[in-house]
């Protein structure tokens, strides 16, 4: 970013863990804030020992989703230990935690309990299914949550098994909405000056993803069932293999019908009325999709995705992991950065994604050691002298 970061001076105490919410206070710091990591003494976050990991024992895991935070360890079961997390609160713009609901309450470190010493705090509790509810106490991973809202028996093919999406979905886009949380919460306190309490449901959010699918729901009272890469309302759109045994997916409107059909020499099908709209030819999807198959297939992929573009065909290369990011669009926008590590050295990371146009991406910056802050930010937030931060690790509460 150029200038200012656009959250500089805004201070979030994170007691989250895992990857949702983690992923959100990443995004916060790389944005600007102070991010805080409350973790347990000697332990810390769980991803710490989470797989893939590198030769010095460190999770690349954990690096991915805690780069530009600060590292505090503090035992929560110790009520100094509570006594100091609540201190930290009171001069915190932001708390992101995601115990189960009541958890932090019976702590003392409840929004009621904080929003009385701070009443500008914005406090977002981002649970499995939510600060209210029969489930609210039900436990959950992302795959869980893919499960019970529909998005596992949405994917996969038609004839075969419900299938995971190939990334953590609940877990990636319930961290944005914690993200969007925390902003709503800090731009309603610029008009009133009060914080509030934000209640984020990676169910709920699920349950949001389903938009299009209930709408089908709604409208023709039909349960969608598994497409593969094909679109239930639009043909074409699904994935081709080609004689080079490399796929690739096209996705067209009615504009680039003929475009498409002659790029293929699929003249008969240009020719079909019937198919010059969407309706006529999802009503004709197995014939159509029978000649797409077959002429993408006579064809290499990448000449192939050369003359569909040019001919102004919305298509893209299947491409792995490894393709992607060594793409030189990747590389122009400058995704793929790295941080320096005290342990590891320089290590690669995908940047934050949003940046102000014409300026320079957010910088990357390197996830904490474990309580490697402990003692700066007590001693920086809380005034605490050496002798006083001792006395703390003394007494088991660091």
């Amino acid at each position: 970013m150029s200038g200012q970061a656009p959250l500089d001076g805004i201070t979030v105490l994170d007691f989250s863990r895992v990857l949702a919410a983690p992923m959100a206070t990443q995004i916060l710091a790389e944005l600007g804030a102070t991010v805080v990591k409350i973790e347990r003494p000697a332990v810390g976050d769980e991803t710490r020992e989470f797989e893939p990991r590198l030769p010095h024992g460190e999770s690349a895991y954990f690096f991915a989703f805690n780069r530009g935070k600060r590292s505090v360890t503090l035992n929560l079961k110790e009520p100094r230990g509570r006594d100091t997390a609540r201190l930290l609160a009171e001069r915190a713009d932001v708390v992101v935690e995601n115990f189960l609901p009541g958890v932090l309450t019976r702590l003392g470190l409840g929004y009621q309990d904080l929003a009385a010493r701070n009443p500008g705090l914005v406090y977002v509790s981002a649970t499995g299914f939510g600060q209210t509810g029969p489930d609210r106490d039900r436990k959950g991973y992302d795959t869980v949550f893919q499960a019970l809202s529909g998005v596992m028996a949405m994917t996969g093919a038609p004839d075969g098994a419900p299938a995971k999406a190939g990334v953590p979905v609940a877990d990636l886009t319930s961290g944005l909405w914690v993200v969007i949380a925390v902003l709503t919460g800090l731009a309603g306190r610029a008009h009133s000056g009060r914080g509030r309490h934000l209640d984020v449901s990676m169910m709920d959010v699920q349950l949001s993803l389903q938009a299009l699918n209930a709408a089908r729901l709604f409208a023709l009272g039909e349960e969608p069932g598994r497409t593969g890469t094909e679109h239930p309302g639009r043909v074409p759109s699904a994935a081709f293999r080609t004689a080079d045994a490399k796929w690739l997916h096209i996705s067209g409107s009615d504009q680039h019908w003929r475009p498409l059909c002659t790029v293929l020499g699929l003249d008969e099908l240009a020719a079909d009325p019937a198919l010059r709209g969407n309706s006529g030819r999802v009503a004709e999807r197995a014939r159509v999709m029978q000649a797409l198959t077959g002429a993408v297939a006579a064809r290499d992929r990448d000449p192939l995705v050369k003359e569909l573009r040019a001919a102004e065909v919305p298509v893209g290369e299947v491409r792995g992991v490894r393709e992607a990011l060594e793409d030189p669009h990747t590389t122009a926008r400058g995704m793929v950065a790295g941080f320096d590590h005290p342990t590891v050295g320089t290590f690669p990371a995908l940047r934050t994604p949003l940046r102000e146009a014409g300026g320079a991406p957010p910088p990357t910056g390197p996830p904490p050691m474990l309580g490697a802050d402990t003692e700066a930010v007590l001693g920086d937030m809380l005034g605490l002298s050496t002798a006083e931060i001792e006395d703390l690790r003394a007494g088991g509460v660091l």
